[in-house]
């Protein structure tokens, strides 16, 4: 499936969404129609009940992606009223990622830079590889970040390395991106993918509403006012009351793997 006149590329199997960003002529920077496309790709899969896990990664191997589309910013973020605009625009694609209830991964490989580092933290997960470099050059070239976008850099590696990121606008390497927090694993280049689609798996293979469950209280312990009180004990609740939990203790009992089918 194509979104965003092909830049944008989704596909779905064995229970997982891949959506990969497709511009890498430009080193996957994301253009307006790019982040449209990603708010396409997935209402789609939220509406797929085979979609357990959703993957993201860039097209080729030197970038997931490198920032935001710059041929685009003259015309779209020439001054404070039009980055209003921008803003509201490019920010739907981050909320949808963000809110989506099923766990996702960004897999990222090569340059992971500005706004592209602003949509793999709003990932669950973050797989990279050894030769990827993260960093936010806003200070470069005379922007600032969205304070919502900001307090997702601080929830995942505190303020002391959050202002060193934004303060000096230099590049990371992946291992220093894993010792501070802002990804959760870093594996060799050519292991990547299948590290990433056994993880995939895995989570597919695991109880939805227990995910979900988790997602939600998660979020709620980073930010309490993000998700409503009654919304996570809702979900809890229906852990309790589904037809998996009741699988999860039968396979348990007969030392054989669980079916779950999210109800």
């Amino acid at each position: 499936m194509q979104y965003a006149s092909g830049k944008m590329l989704a596909e779905v199997q064995g229970g997982v969404g891949l959506i990969t960003i497709n511009q890498p002529e430009k080193r996957n920077a994301m253009s307006v129609e790019m982040w449209q496309g990603l708010t396409e790709i997935l209402d789609r899969f939220e509406g797929d009940p085979e979609v357990r896990v959703v993957v993201l990664t860039g097209a080729g191997v030197k970038a997931f992606v490198s920032g935001a589309d710059i041929s685009q910013f003259d015309g779209q973020r020439a001054d404070a009223n039009a980055q209003v605009e921008y803003d509201r625009l490019t920010s739907a694609g981050r909320d949808r990622l963000a809110a989506f209830p099923r766990p996702t991964i960004a897999r990222i490989r090569g340059f992971c830079l500005g706004g592209g580092l602003g949509l793999a933290m709003q990932a669950d997960l973050r797989i990279a590889a050894e030769d990827s470099e993260f960093g936010i050059p806003a200070a470069r070239l005379g922007i600032a970040y969205s304070p919502a976008m900001v307090r997702q850099l601080v929830a995942l590696v505190g303020p002391a390395h959050a202002r060193m990121l934004l303060y000096t606008g230099a590049r990371i390497d992946a291992r220093e991106a894993e010792r501070i927090g802002l990804v959760n694993r870093v594996v060799a280049a050519e292991d990547l993918i299948e590290t990433v689609q056994d993880l995939a798996l895995t989570l597919a293979g695991n109880a939805p509403l227990s995910l979900r469950a988790a997602k939600l209280t998660v979020a709620s312990a980073v930010d309490p006012e993000s998700v409503p009180e009654d919304s996570v004990a809702a979900a809890v609740a229906a852990c309790f009351d589904s037809e998996d939990y009741r699988e999860g203790r039968a396979a348990f009992a007969a030392k054989r793997a669980p079916v779950f089918r999210g109800r």
